[in-house]
């Protein structure tokens, strides 16, 4: 017999029952809290060999990031990428193509959670001054060949800025 139904048929009066569920559920609770998941999904736009790129101030820190942000509760990969881009730069954008989903472990810089971003080739008509509408945020080009990790602020956009430093040494 499993420990598991042990501890149960040992609990069988419904009021030791209701004590062990309501345990479980804490240490359930407590294990989820303590082991949450930040999935972020951002764009990558290059145009005229040149990448657009996002500075922003988080919690009093200076980040280079590319454009988007975190995915909402029922929310689509793909549609979370289209709405970051629309509230940040009102740019309406199509998604070409999967680049890269993160492939190791990363706790958050700001929580104890694991961050797994996703990120997507995109295009978009961009006007030539572009306009960030979150406020201590600005939007820029930095051109393909300077970009590598160091253009990045957090350890995954530093991986991504290795793999699109690849495909500049390519072109």
């Amino acid at each position: 017999m499993a420990t598991s139904t042990k501890i149960y048929k040992k609990f069988s009066d419904p009021v030791s029952r209701i004590f062990l569920e309501k345990q479980s559920l804490v240490v359930f609770l407590k294990y989820t809290m303590n082991n949450r998941f930040n999935l972020r999904v951002y764009g990558i736009c290059i145009q005229n060999n040149k990448l657009l790129v996002n500075e922003e101030i988080i919690k009093g820190r200076t980040i280079i990031k590319l454009p988007g942000g975190g995915l909402d509760y029922g929310e689509s990969t793909i549609d979370c990428v289209k709405r970051e881009w629309k509230e940040e730069l009102d740019l309406d954008i199509e998604v070409l193509g999967h680049f890269y989903t993160t492939d190791f472990f990363q706790v958050s810089a700001y929580d104890q959670s694991q961050v797994i971003s996703i990120y997507y080739m995109v295009t978009a008509l961009i006007p030539e001054v572009i306009i960030n509408h979150v406020p201590n945020e600005r939007t820029y080009w930095v051109d393909m060949t300077q970009v590598s990790a160091d253009t990045f602020t957090l350890a995954i956009d530093k991986r991504v800025g290795d793999m699109l430093r690849g495909l500049s040494e390519i072109s």
